[in-house]
This record gives structure tokens, C-alpha cells and sequence, in this order.
């Protein structure tokens, strides 16, 4: 038996086979799992996708493109997934963007406002908007899940804007873990040491980032995204029935340590 067996959920956005998007999905899958899959629409996006989904064991899944920019794109995505599954029992939010150029050490004060709104509505009101579309897919509840970072709580040089949108991100699921509590779906995010993902080659002294955790943290050591997909099972299962509004960290204990 599998802890999310008979569960259907949808997860965006798998970037490769060393997202943390991937890492979600296939411990989901393992798990019993029925996934469904969005991707930015872009054609070199779906074929890597499609790649990462052969890698795992989940090749056939159903697949969707998303913008999350887009309101018209979040709807039909919904729409379609409705179509497939009826109705899902959790979404995962594991997406963010900001302008690399502005993801460099020394590089915070410059951000145009542009950059700004752009991060903050890719990487945080995308939650917003995705767990609104995802609600009435969830008539028995469900759970929400997102993917933040320690730079939301502390300044991480190079993390920058995305850690101003990170705290958005995070302050948006506590304000959605209380409204949407009354219909049983609970919100929650995971706090993820750093990874060697996609996204994360784009921050700034991202591998004195990786040292210093190694050097720093209670347990001597980086990550692996698999454990991040382990912690992401237990709070889509039943197993984490009573909890939400809360943010977990899976960082070797990094984050507790002072100096």
C-alpha cells in the first residue's frame, strides 16, 4: 500500500530530471500517486519535460502547458485537467522566476521595478492564482504545496529579489492555509536547501552557497533532491492530516544555526 494511493494531483513545473518538481513526482508516483503534469508553453520546454518524465516512471502521465502569467492560461489548463481527473486531492507549486541579471551579489539595489513585479508575480501571486482555479477541483479537500527558500527569512547575497518573493510566497500560504481551511485543504511550503536544480545554477555564488552549508550545517552535508520529494509525500498524505499553514525546512539543519 501506498501512502497516496487512489490520490490524483497535478505538480508544475519540472524543469529536468534534477528539478525538485521531478524529485515530487516521482516519490508520488512511487507512492500510488496519479500525477498530472503543466510546463511553460514553450517548445523546448515540453521536450524537456518529456524527457524528465521518461526518466522517471511516469512517461505517460498527463501533460498541459501553463503559463502562470496568464489567467487565461491558468483556466484552460484547470479546464483540461478537470476534463482528465474530475477532481484532483493536491497541487503542487514548485515555480519561480526572476531576471538572472539581477540575481548576483551586489545586485539588489539595481532592481528595476519591472524585474520586480515580474518575480513577484511569477513566484508568489501564482500561488494565489493556481490554488483559487485548483479549490473547486477539491470538493473533499485536499492539500496545497509550495517550494520556498531560507533567503525569504535572511539575507542570502545573490538570492536577492527572489527572496523578497519568497516571503510573498510564504505569506501567501499561511493567508491561504486560513481561508481555505474551512474546506479542508490545507497549504503548506518546504524550505529547501540548496540543490543543484535548473533554476538554482542562476543565483549568484551559488557554489560558495553549497560549501558553506556543507561546512555550517548539523549534518555536514548538501541535500538531495530526493529527500525533498520524501518530506513533499508526507504532506500531500494523510499522514500530515492536521497540519497546515506551516513551512518545513529539509536543509540539513542549516537554518538553525547561528553563526
Amino acid at each position: 500500500m501506498g501512502l497516496l494511493d487512489g490520490k490524483k494531483g497535478l505538480i508544475l513545473n519540472i524543469a529536468n530530471d534534477r528539478s525538485i518538481a521531478w524529485h515530487i513526482a516521482n516519490n508520488a508516483v512511487k507512492q500510488g500517486a496519479t500525477c498530472g503534469f503543466g510546463f511553460l508553453p514553450l517548445e523546448k520546454m515540453e521536450r524537456r519535460v518529456r524527457k524528465a518524465m521518461e526518466e522517471g516512471g511516469f512517461a505517460n502521465s498527463w501533460l498541459h502547458p501553463c503559463d502562470v502569467g496568464s489567467d487565461e492560461s491558468i483556466a484552460a489548463f484547470f479546464d483540461a485537467a478537470k476534463q482528465q481527473f474530475g477532481t484532483i486531492d493536491f497541487l503542487v507549486h514548485s515555480l519561480a522566476f526572476a531576471n538572472k541579471d539581477y540575481l548576483a551579489i551586489g545586485k539588489f539595489l539595481s532592481t528595476p521595478r519591472d524585474v520586480f513585479k515580474q518575480a513577484l508575480d511569477i513566484s508568489a501571486y501564482s500561488l494565489i492564482a493556481l490554488s483559487r482555479a485548483a479549490e473547486p477541483l477539491m470538493p473533499n479537500g485536499g492539500s496545497i504545496i509550495a517550494m520556498t527558500y531560507l533567503g525569504s527569512e535572511k539575507a542570502v547575497p545573490g538570492y536577492n529579489v527572489m527572496g523578497v518573493a519568497k516571503a510573498a510566497l510564504e505569506s501567501s500560504m499561511r493567508y491561504l492555509s486560513f481561508e481555505m481551511g474551512q474546506k479542508k485543504i490545507r497549504v503548506n511550503t518546504i524550505s529547501a536547501g540548496p540543490v543543484r536544480t535548473l533554476s538554482a545554477m542562476a543565483v549568484g555564488g551559488i557554489d560558495e552557497m553549497f560549501d558553506h552549508v556543507e561546512r555550517k550545517a548539523p549534518l555536514r552535508r548538501n541535500i538531495e533532491g530526493d529527500e525533498v520529494g520524501k518530506t513533499a509525500v508526507y504532506l500531500l498524505s494523510d499522514l500530515s492530516a492536521g497540519v497546515t499553514g506551516e513551512n518545513i525546512f529539509v536543509d540539513s539543519g542549516f537554518n538553525i544555526v547561528g553563526l
